[in-house]
């Protein structure tokens, strides 16, 4: 099971993308959380997360999306432009911020893809809003009809609402197990499940998910010498989380956009189409999403308290203008409230990094403990 786990966070193409490649099953690319992967699996295809596992080479990327743009982004466009991504059929670009926009855009006109669909997603949460996104989600059925040659029922999207809101609900329990006193799973490790997420079929995700609770129940506790809430910019970089656990900061809770899926927001929606439109718009704790700051902050502050969490680390990558203003408002916001909180701007991908960003959490966990006595 474990073995699982370092592939998906290893490797780009695991066996599952082969497998699937084998057996003919279309592979579709996407990045932001608010892309409905229920009409994917409705349309039997095999919804892929992009990422790029930290690999910080952008060498190639820089000649079409500057230096000046999230290393996230540049790096994404790298290996769309490398070849490393050929194995997608077509990609689903979202309007998460500019600097995303900007690596989908180069992409498709440097190495297009077959397919290629833009998802246009509000920045408000609304009645309008909600109604131009079941539009969107609409357009995007038929295009996918339309390429792939599917026929996308509501039976079918209703039964994949089922499938994801079965696995939430399990992994919500693994990433809540955290919360005890003693509790038996990193912050690593939690971000390793939810890149195994997006690069598993549900079905043998599901069943990952089982193995994994399982082992929990046999394994020890763990030693730490102070519980951290960690969050901010979209990162898939588990050694650098794993390599900052290691001076004893163990993140009990998480605001990654790689853990969202988490909580799913519940609805009284009945019709398959309005229901993703609620679960992925109110979701969507993002700050790219306007006039939601207080949600979002009533959010972390939540977690902080039910994790026990006795500081904060909030990340942002070099040029990620939404989460660089968001963390200076949320630091404020938390120390006024009495909790500590450590702002890390980081290069992506950079190993040379790791030295200067673990010297910045000693301190930061020596300041908690002096706080402790």
């Amino acid at each position: 099971m474990m073995k699982v786990l370092e592939e998906t966070v290893d490797v780009v193409e695991n066996s599952y993308v082969k497998k699937a490649q084998e057996s003919g099953q279309k592979i579709v690319g996407y990045t932001c959380l608010a892309t409905p992967r229920e009409l994917l699996d409705a349309a039997g295809l095999f919804p892929y997360r992009i990422k790029a596992l930290g690999k910080g080479e952008t060498e190639m990327a820089d000649a079409y999306l500057s230096r000046f743009n999230c290393g996230f982004c540049r790096s994404c466009l790298q290996l769309g432009m490398d070849g490393t991504y050929d194995f997608l059929e077509g990609i689903i670009e979202t309007n998460g911020c500019d600097h995303l926009r900007g690596m989908f855009e180069n992409w498709q006109y440097v190495a297009p893809r077959p397919f290629f669909h833009y998802l246009r997603v509000p920045h408000l949460i609304d009645e309008d809003s909600m109604n131009w996104f079941i539009d969107e989600l609409e357009r995007l059925i038929e295009a996918l009809q339309e390429y792939f040659g599917v026929t996308i029922e509501p039976e079918q999207i209703s039964a994949a609402i089922e499938t994801q809101d079965r696995i939430a609900e399990k992994f919500k329990k693994i990433y809540e197990s955290r919360w005890g006193q003693r509790f038996k799973v990193t912050g690593s490790e939690i971000m390793s499940l939810m890149l195994a997420e997006g690069s598993l079929p549900s079905a043998d995700f599901e069943k990952l998910l089982d193995e994994f609770a399982e082992e929990l129940d046999r394994r020890k506790a763990l030693s730490y010498s102070a519980r951290l809430f960690m969050g901010g910019a979209a990162t898939d970089e588990v050694e650098l989380i794993a390599g900052l656990e290691e001076l004893g900061g163990l993140a009990v809770s998480d605001h990654f956009c790689f853990s969202g899926r988490a909580y799913r927001r519940e609805t009284t929606a009945t019709e398959p189409l309005k229901k993703l439109a609620e679960i992925y718009l109110k979701n969507l704790l993002c700050p790219r999403m306007f006039m939601n700051y207080a949600d979002r902050k009533a959010f972390v502050s939540e977690k902080i308290a039910q994790s026990g969490a006795e500081g904060a680390v909030l990340f942002h990558n070099k040029f990620c203008d939404l989460h660089g203003i968001e963390n200076v408002k949320l630091r404020l916001d938390l120390e006024e409230e009495g909790i500590p909180v450590l702002v890390l701007e980081k290069e992506y991908g950079a190993a040379a990094d790791i030295g200067r960003l673990k010297t910045r959490v000693q301190a930061f966990l020596e300041r908690i403990t002096r706080m402790k006595r």
